[in-house]
């Protein structure tokens, strides 16, 4: 299935927020690595640039992170439903910057973590209704604890784009296969 670009963008962004704390290194140590995070995943609308807006980002983090090992969709409803409340999200269409219409779920001034929980929200919610809370995945690599969004058309995305999983694999399968031709 093909996803809205909103959505696949919201989703490419909370699997981003999730994998700032990967390895028990913390990767928003400070406003200004939140203000880069923010800037690199095109976040819009005012930031306080506060201590208090990174502590609640980093609280969304853990929310969000968790949705990533629910296996029931229910309870991903559960999460979803909570942080649109938490939000008081009230969709509206608006177009901005190089984006055609598309939807904000707060007004412009609301706070970023409302602005954020609801992208991300909405983005899970779209998952729900098509039954694909599989795309939702944890990396594959050795030694990895990334999570990534697979939006492939055959949903066969196995290792996150943050390092080399994917080459150390692929490398790792053909030396055995090449060990394994070797013995015989």
């Amino acid at each position: 299935m093909r996803f809205a670009h909103d959505t696949e963008v919201a989703l490419a962004g909370a699997a981003a927020l999730v994998n700032t704390s990967r390895g028990g290194v913390e990767r928003l140590p400070d406003t200004a690595a939140l203000a880069v995070f923010l800037d690199a995943e095109g976040y819009s609308g005012t930031r306080a640039g506060t201590a208090e807006e990174l502590e609640a980002v980093r609280d969304l983090r853990a929310r969000l992170a968790a949705l990533w090992t629910l296996d029931d969709r229910d309870e991903v409803v559960a999460v979803v439903n909570r942080m649109l409340a938490d939000a008081h999200a009230l969709p509206r269409l608006t177009r901005h910057d190089d984006w055609d219409w598309h939807l904000h779920l707060t007004p412009p001034d609301a706070p970023l973590v409302d602005r954020m929980a609801t992208e991300a929200a909405m983005a899970i919610a779209d998952l729900v209704r098509a039954q694909d809370l599989d795309r939702l995945k944890r990396c594959e690599g050795e030694d990895c604890d990334a999570v990534l969004v697979d939006l492939s058309r055959n949903r066969s995305r196995r290792f996150c784009d943050l390092g080399n999983c994917a080459n150390r694999a692929h490398v790792a399968a053909y030396r055995a296969r090449k060990a394994a031709a070797h013995r015989t």
